[in-house]
């Protein structure tokens, strides 16, 4: 197995570390490691948006935990680049990291009352996604496949945490 990091940057639902481990074993045949990072997220916070820059936190990750064959930072801030209003996540396509954020999962964020079965679905759907495109697989066009393109949870729900057949054949040759 190889080994991944898993980074906790201020991530409130240590409940659920080990069945992530459980699924980036099953999934990705990686071990994991939680670590506490050494760098403020601060640097990454934009005042006028209110939110923190994912490239920047993917960057400076790299730069920290370069020995780790899969990088996954986990956060429950809220995430945006310059070009979209916000993203669940971001990752470097065929890279080492991928870096999800809880904030918009919550069902609480939207007004419902909080559902930590549903939360945890919405999780391990991102970081199965963001881990995917680590791996090279790009958005696949059935929309049951866990590398959907998801623009809103509502289309994070429909989906399968699980990948279609051809994303698991191309993910299974790069593993």
């Amino acid at each position: 197995m190889h080994q991944a990091g898993i980074i906790l940057l201020n991530f409130n639902a240590m409940s659920f570390y080990d069945s992530i481990a459980n699924s980036l074993s099953k999934n990705f045949n990686l071990n994991c490691h939680s670590i506490i990072p050494n760098y403020d997220i601060n640097e990454f916070y934009s005042f006028e948006r209110n939110q923190y820059y994912s490239t920047k936190i993917i960057e400076h990750s790299l730069l920290q935990y370069s020995k780790f064959h899969k990088i996954l930072t986990l956060t429950d801030f809220d995430l945006f680049v310059p070009v979209l209003t916000f993203v669940f996540g971001e990752a470097q396509l065929n890279g080492k990291a991928a870096v999800v954020s809880t904030h918009r999962l919550h069902p609480e964020f939207y007004g419902l009352p909080a559902n930590e079965k549903l939360f945890h679905s919405r999780l391990i759907k991102e970081i199965h996604h963001e881990l995917g495109h680590t791996y090279g697989l790009r958005h696949c066009k059935n929309f049951e496949c866990v590398m959907h393109f998801s623009s809103n949870v509502d289309e994070i729900d429909i989906k399968s945490e699980n990948f279609c057949k051809s994303c698991l054949s191309f993910l299974n040759n790069k593993i």
